[in-house]
C-alpha cells in the first residue's frame, strides 16, 4: 500500500475513484500504521471538505430504503449532481452483511459515472459507525461530491450515530402506522428532520395518507430544539419516482434555512466536538486494557467473581486503586 500522504490527497482532490476507494479502505483499517497515515491525509483534506449536503437515511425493515436511495440518487445525477452513498451495516463485520449487495441491487445508480456507492462496516462497535463513516464522508466531500448519503440498516442505536454526522436525518416509514411506531424508539423520531411515508401508490395510497396523519400527530408530541424547522411528514413512492423530488426540495429548504441562520455551521461544530469525545473514550478504553497492572489483575479478579469470592464493585475498586499507587 502507498505510504505517501500526497498520493491520497492529490488523488482524492482530483476525483480519482480508484484512489478514493483506496483512501476509504485506509480509513477502515485498524492497523496502527494505517491509522497514523490516514490521520495525516485527513488533516490535509480538511480544507476541501464541508461543501456537500450530508443526508442520513434510515427506516423500518421492508420500507424500501435501497429503492428510495437509488431513486433519489438517480434524480440528483440527472440534475447534474455528484452523489456518494455510504451504506452502514453493523452486521457486516460478522458475515459480510447483506449490505454488500447494495451496489448490485442499485444497478442503474451504480452504473452512473457521477455516483459512488460504498458499504461502510461499523467495525463491530457503535463508535465504529461514527468514526469510519464520518471520516469516509469527509473523504467523499474532498473528492467533490455534492451530496453524501449515509444509509443505515434497520432502526436502532446505529441510527443515533448516523444522525450525529448528518445535516438532515430522514426517516422512511410505511403505512400501518401503529405497528411502525411501536418498532421505533422515541429518540429516533426526535432526531428526524422529516418523515417520508414510502410506497404511496396503487391500493396502498389511501393507507399511506392515513399513516401520514398518524405520524404527524406523533411528531407533535415531541418538542424540537430547532426553532427554525418543523419536521414535515411527506409521502412518496420510490418505485414509481412519485414525491422523490419533493423530498429533495425539503432537504434543500432545510439546508438553506439552517445555513442562513448559522445553525448548520453550529450543528457541524457540535458534531465535530462530539466526534472527538467519542474517539477519546474509545482510545482511553483501548489504552486502559493494555496497562500491565490491569492485564495482571483482571484474570485473577474475574476468577474470584466467578467463584463468588468477590463482587464486581470490589474488583473494579481494586483495579482502580492499584493504578493510583
Amino acid at each position: 500500500m502507498e505510504t505517501d500522504p500526497e498520493y491520497y490527497v492529490s488523488g482524492v482532490c482530483a476525483g480519482n475513484r480508484k484512489i478514493l476507494a483506496k483512501t476509504i479502505t485506509l480509513v477502515e483499517s485498524s492497523l496502527p500504521k494505517h491509522q497514523e497515515l490516514i490521520t495525516g491525509v485527513l488533516n490535509r483534506l480538511l480544507p476541501f471538505t464541508g461543501k456537500a449536503v450530508r443526508l442520513g437515511i434510515t427506516g423500518v425493515p421492508g420500507v424500501g430504503k435501497n429503492t428510495f436511495v437509488e431513486s433519489l440518487g438517480m434524480l440528483l445525477v440527472e440534475r447534474g449532481q455528484r452523489v456518494a452513498i455510504l451504506a452502514v451495516d453493523p452486521s457486516s463485520t460478522h458475515s459480510g452483511g447483506s449490505i454488500m449487495g447494495d451496489k448490485t441491487r442499485m444497478e442503474k445508480l451504480s452504473a452512473q459515472p457521477n455516483a459512488f456507492i460504498r458499504p461502510s462496516p461499523s467495525g463491530g462497535t457503535l463508535g465504529g459507525v461514527s468514526r469510519k463513516t464520518r471520516e469516509s464522508l469527509l473523504v467523499c466531500e474532498a473528492a467533490g461530491f455534492d451530496v453524501v448519503m449515509v444509509e443505515t440498516v434497520g432502526v436502532g442505536q446505529s441510527e443515533v450515530s448516523v444522525a450525529s454526522i448528518a445535516d438532515f436525518f430522514l426517516l422512511l416509514m410505511l403505512a400501518g402506522a401503529g405497528d411502525g411506531l411501536q418498532g421505533i424508539k422515541r429518540g429516533i423520531l426526535e432526531l428526524a428532520d422529516a418523515v417520508a411515508v414510502n410506497k404511496a401508490d396503487g391500493d396502498n395510497l389511501a393507507k399511506t395518507l392515513q399513516a401520514k396523519n398518524i405520524y404527524a400527530d406523533a411528531m407533535h408530541l415531541f418538542s424540537s430544539d430547532n426553532t427554525n424547522w418543523s419536521p414535515p411528514i411527506l409521502t412518496c413512492s420510490a418505485l414509481h419516482m412519485i414525491g422523490i423530488a419533493e423530498v429533495w426540495e425539503t432537504v434543500l429548504d432545510h439546508h438553506e434555512k439552517m445555513s442562513a441562520t448559522g445553525a448548520l455551521e453550529q450543528k457541524r461544530k457540535k458534531q465535530a466536538i462530539q466526534w472527538m469525545l467519542t474517539l477519546l473514550e474509545e482510545g482511553l478504553k483501548d489504552w486502559f486494557y493494555q496497562i500491565p497492572e490491569v492485564k495482571k489483575l483482571l484474570p485473577q479478579l474475574t476468577w474470584e467473581i466467578e467463584r463468588g469470592e468477590s463482587t464486581p464493585t470490589a474488583a473494579v475498586r481494586k483495579i482502580l486503586t492499584s493504578l493510583n499507587n
